[in-house]
């Protein structure tokens, strides 16, 4: 007989519904506390959204911030921030900082020349330091860019939540659609309250983290439609209960594989995709958590008519999947 890898009993009786209220209180703090964060301490947007310059600048002596913001003081840039980058990967005596010059009043980007400028200014303290990268964008395409993720991230929700109404009743649509805003809320709401920088590399996570979170929601969502021709006067919130445990074995090998090499990204991956890995980590992590909590909950309140079967697609369609 062949050994296959289980991360959870192959029979499990697990009370999904048990702190049911407790787990609805808890989303809605967090989404609520996440809305506050964006509200008073606001997103760290990157060069993409805000308009501006970003110098990457790499040494072989140690960052010295204030002799960098020192050198600059004469060149009248308005707004600089500069950062020291850390990264585990980096050698003993490679050291990174970003510059990051905001758009100046009237001007689409910062000038060639006053990039010079900053570049001659940095050398007088580091005479080896250099300058690997110059990104830049202008503020009006920084403003496109805005209104291009946003429709990007509703765009995707309005065609999932369709798909779903299609696939199964418009009771799963809602609650699967509910589960992917609270994903994608509270991943936001983390960006605000860390201050990581928010640029179109995480746009791509958050669309990455919607369909994972889905495919997740699906694969409960089929199991249950499947139980309720099995279990025709089984109550409703046991057979959610069963299909979240047969499903459990399939949800944690998937969710723990998808992690490994996640995780493996987040620390060795370097500082340019650390923020993207991020969002996409601990979305999959709050996603697999909506898929088991908040979905099929909401749905058990929103309840179900079970009185006809089923009548889209085949009851046994799904009926091999190895939960």
């Amino acid at each position: 007989m062949a050994f296959r890898l289980r991360l959870a009993p192959e029979h499990t009786n697990i009370n999904f519904f048990a702190y049911q209220w407790a787990m609805l209180v808890t989303s809605c703090v967090m989404i609520l506390a996440s809305i506050a964060l964006w509200a008073v301490m606001g997103l760290n947007f990157g060069i993409d959204f805000q308009g501006g310059t970003t110098i990457r600048t790499e040494s072989n002596q140690p960052v010295d911030v204030a002799a960098y913001r020192q050198a600059m003081t004469g060149l009248e840039l308005g707004d600089v921030a500069i950062t020291e980058v850390f990264d585990p990967t980096f050698d003993a005596d490679q050291f990174v900082a970003q510059v990051r010059i905001a758009a100046q009043d009237g001007s689409e980007a910062v000038t060639p020349e006053t990039i010079q400028l900053v570049e001659d200014a940095l050398k007088t303290v580091d005479p080896s330091i250099t300058f690997p990268s110059v990104e830049s964008v202008g503020p009006k395409v920084s403003g496109e860019l805005i209104w291009s993720a946003i429709l990007a991230v509703v765009g995707a929700s309005g065609a999932i939540l369709i798909y779903i109404w299609l696939r199964f009743e418009w009771q799963y649509a809602v609650g699967a659609v509910a589960a992917l805003v609270h994903d994608i809320i509270i991943t936001i709401g983390v960006f605000a309250l860390f201050q990581i920088k928010f640029d179109l590399a995480i746009v791509a996570a958050l669309l990455t983290i919607l369909g994972y979170s889905i495919n997740d929601t699906v694969v409960i969502f089929d199991r249950l439609r499947e139980n309720l021709v099995k279990y025709k006067t089984m109550p409703l919130r046991d057979v959610m209960n069963l299909s979240a445990n047969e499903t459990l074995s399939r949800t944690l090998m998937t969710t723990g594989t998808t992690l490994i090499a996640l995780i493996a990204m987040l620390i060795f991956g370097g500082d340019v995709i650390r923020g993207f890995v991020f969002a996409i980590t601990f979305g999959i992590v709050i996603g697999t958590y909506s898929s088991v909590y908040i979905a099929k909950n909401l749905v058990l309140m929103i309840g179900l008519d079970r009185t006809d079967k089923p009548k889209k697609g085949a009851p046994d369609e799904y009926a091999d999947i190895d939960a």
